[in-house]
């Protein structure tokens, strides 16, 4: 059964991969529940939303600190194209080391905030930075945990929706899987609702599940030591996310890399060799996909490496807008670091046991902003 990604649940439980293999095998269904969860509070967030996107004058930025980053990079080109206004991705990890440089006072904005604990010290600070450094601040607020930091915080806030994903995206994993593409979900099913885009992406994200494993599991015994992941516009902020899963899983024993297509060849290209993996995220643009293809062709040409991977080879994508389109890919991403990290004899749900990276950020000291602090 896929919903064990192929492997015999005790087995599973030896090699402390249960929390991770359920929670990637899940998402199918939790893309589909997202969207009802999504249109139940349609109403609610039409009213809360609506006077605010009428503004011309409103800045959009997506936050969040690692994972929860990566839904922004991959989702501000989509959205400011279908949106027709600028979308800004800016991690809080930028926000609060940097405020002054990212933050504007006079300039109305809307933090869309991504969490799945809201417990990092980064989600709360940039919340609050933002309200200090932005005369008029509204946050909208995406997370997994109910009880978290940041859900407390927007509901506490007068100015701020709290848009909580299904129970089951709060991943048990250290890795996040199902709470990363939820959000995503969440987010495009508020902004940009695509007809039949959600249906067609869980089925064929289905057919990878139940048909595809022992292929992705076959590549990851491959003895490769180093993987980049190339895709253009949203997908490069999927590529990103890509390597840090398989980066995470793997201890770091993979060195991974992620470009666009274009910006390969300025000089990450001569990480390849012949341990070298390159997954190439094909764009379902037209204009796009000729990049890519160009890079394929080269890449075949040089022959510097015989490992070159293409998902979207794997089932049928056509009709997906590439933000939808990215969701299958980096559950291919997923499934390939998971079966990465059981070949090389690392846990999966706990890949650092020795408390090097935690499954949330501790160490974080957030220090008070105040105008005094430029220089």
């Amino acid at each position: 059964m896929y919903e064990n990604l192929a492997i015999n649940k005790a087995k599973l439980r030896t090699q402390n991969g249960e929390h991770t293999a359920r929670e990637i095998a899940q998402q199918p269904d939790v893309w589909l529940g997202t969207a009802e969860l999504v249109q139940q509070q349609r109403g609610q967030l039409d009213s809360w939303l609506k006077p605010l996107l009428e503004r011309r004058d409103l800045r959009i930025i997506l936050t969040g600190a690692g994972t929860s980053a990566y839904v922004g990079e991959t989702l501000a080109p989509y959205l400011t194209r279908v949106m027709e206004r600028r979308v800004e991705a800016i991690s809080t990890t930028d926000l609060v080391s940097n405020p002054q440089g990212y933050l504007l006072r006079q300039q109305p904005t809307l933090l869309i905030s991504y969490a799945r604990s809201g417990n990092s010290p980064e989600s709360v600070g940039a919340y609050d930075l933002a309200d200090r450094c932005v005369d008029e601040c509204y946050h909208l607020v995406i997370t997994c945990n109910r009880d978290g930091k940041l859900a407390a915080r927007a509901r506490s806030g007068h100015n701020s929706y709290s848009l909580m994903m299904l129970a089951e995206t709060l991943d048990q994993s250290f890795a996040m899987t199902s709470s990363f593409t939820a959000m995503l979900v969440g987010t495009l099913e508020v902004f940009a609702p695509g007809t039949g885009q959600v249906e067609t992406l869980a089925g064929n994200t289905r057919t990878l599940l139940e048909t595809r494993l022992d292929m992705v599991r076959t590549l990851a015994q491959r003895d490769f030591r180093r993987v980049v992941f190339l895709g253009s516009g949203g997908l490069k902020g999927i590529a990103t996310e890509a390597a840090l899963k398989m980066l995470e899983l793997t201890a770091g024993q993979v060195d991974c890399n992620a470009e666009s297509p274009l910006g390969f060849r300025h000089g990450p290209k001569s990480m390849l060799n012949e341990s070298t993996l390159v997954l190439l995220l094909q764009s379902n643009d037209s204009y796009c996909r000729g990049y890519d293809d160009d890079l394929l062709e080269e890449l075949r040409r040089d022959g510097t490496t015989e490992w070159i991977s293409c998902p979207a080879d794997l089932v049928d994508t056509r009709g997906l807008e590439d933000a939808w389109l990215a969701l299958y890919y980096i559950v291919f991403a997923q499934l390939l670091a998971f079966y990465k990290s059981l070949a090389l004899g690392i846990t999966p749900d706990n890949p650092c046991p020795t408390g090097e990276v935690n499954r949330v950020v501790q160490g974080v000291t957030i220090y008070p902003f105040t105008t005094g602090n430029r220089r």
